[in-house]
């Protein structure tokens, strides 16, 4: 056989290969926006064909989990010994490379939606940075890839009877956290090498919210966009110096922003719910100025939304999901998906996936048209945003992490 035929056999029977493979490093992925360049990811699938593992896990939780190279992490809280949990899984096996117990603190008070590990893990690689409530005190610490302990802090005072979920983030040296509690509200910011702190910018309307937030150049401007603390804002990352503020629409806030290059778009919360495209190229107080777009119908408080191209979606938490005209704020479409949803929508290869609290994954094509590709049963309720990884989908259940694939041969 001639070693070009040789070479024409095996490309004909090896998996394709992604060129678009990113590591998924902390929440909503490597933008923070919920998108993927992956292109091979499946669209529709079924356990039987398509489950390429799937690992029990102790304890409970919502956090997301994380992938670099070949681990992905996990946090938990184990309600026995009152221990919060991280884990190393293997990526091409779902073996459990190593548990440690990182935090022992009694459980605090919760929402009946929330759990006591619902703050999404960071990595740049080289260390893991986790967020849980201790008491009364955020509790920041980093480690090793391998789970030695580097550092552990505690920035303020957190309050809330709802719990806990602020999930941190990785600017340049920094670990930035978002403090917003029923008290001296927050937003802080910790040297990655030791923990401690840079900046820490007081938040004035102390307001219990959630929102990770994200950070852009925008017209050669830094900006760290987030909402809480009855306001959406944007600060410098570097120094926590504000660039601009919209007071309300509304008290309190978990989804994150997502940007599309023009416009910034913010979905709200409690007691009222909004949503609005903002302009995020102001100075001062641009309430009356650069919202370009307001709806109060169709809006999400907890899952976090996507912009695909030309169009911005959302699913509310009962499982209502639009479509609009990303620029105009035109609703092409309203319809309602299967059970609620408290997990954000990601996105890959143009098409939106929507998770249910039931376990069903709706894929749909973004478009004037309501058009679902796909219905996919996990078999699981689930709470967590998915993740994804060089052509997987990682979706953490209520007691397992799944990997599922176009084939179930492995990775």
């Amino acid at each position: 056989m001639s070693r070009l035929l040789l070479v024409i056999i095996l490309i004909g029977v090896l998996p394709p290969i992604n060129a678009k493979t990113e590591n998924w490093p902390g929440w909503r992925g490597p933008r923070g926006d919920g998108s993927s360049l992956d292109t091979n990811i499946p669209v529709g699938w079924n356990l039987n064909e398509n489950l390429v593992w799937k690992t029990a896990l102790p304890g409970k939780g919502h956090a997301s989990p994380i992938i670099w190279g070949d681990r992905v992490f996990v946090v938990t809280a184990i309600e026995d010994s009152e221990q919060r949990a991280l884990l190393s899984i293997d990526r091409k096996t779902g073996r459990v490379v190593w548990q440690k117990d990182i935090l022992k603190s009694a459980f605090e008070r919760i929402h009946r939606l929330n759990s006591r590990a619902s703050s999404t893990p960071v990595t740049d690689g080289n260390s893991l940075y986790l967020s849980f409530l201790a008491g009364d005190e955020m509790w920041v610490a980093a480690f090793t890839m391998d789970g030695e302990l580097r550092w552990k802090h505690r920035p303020g005072q957190f309050s809330s009877k709802h719990g806990y979920c602020s999930s941190p983030i990785l600017w340049k040296d920094k670990v930035i956290i978002n403090g917003d509690h029923d008290g001296d509200a927050y937003i802080v910011a910790l040297n990655q090498k030791n923990g401690e702190t840079i900046w820490k910018t007081e938040r004035p309307n102390k307001t219990r919210s959630y929102c990770t937030p994200i950070i852009r150049n925008i017209d050669g401007r830094n900006q760290m966009i987030l909402s809480g603390s009855v306001s959406v804002a944007s600060y410098d990352p570097d120094s926590g110096k504000q660039h601009w503020v919209i007071d309300g629409p509304t008290d309190q806030f978990v989804a994150s922003l997502v940007y599309n290059e023009d416009l910034l778009f913010m979905t709200c919360g409690f007691p009222k719910r909004f949503m609005q495209a903002i302009d995020p190229r102001g100075f001062g107080n641009v309430t009356s100025t650069h919202i370009r777009w307001t709806t109060t119908k169709g809006c999400s408080y907890v899952p976090s939304p996507i912009a695909i191209g030309p169009y911005f979606l959302v699913v509310a938490d009962n499982g209502v999901a639009s479509c609009f005209v990303a620029k105009t704020g035109e609703r092409l479409w309203m319809e309602r998906l299967q059970g609620g949803h408290s997990a954000s929508i990601i996105s890959a290869n143009g098409l939106a996936y929507f998770l249910s609290d039931r376990g069903v994954m709706t894929v749909i094509k973004p478009g004037p048209k309501f058009e679902i590709l796909a219905e996919n049963e996990l078999g699981e309720a689930t709470s967590a945003s998915p993740a994804i990884y060089d052509g997987h989908l990682f979706l953490r259940g209520e007691e397992h992490l799944f990997c599922i694939a176009k084939t179930s041969r492995g990775i």
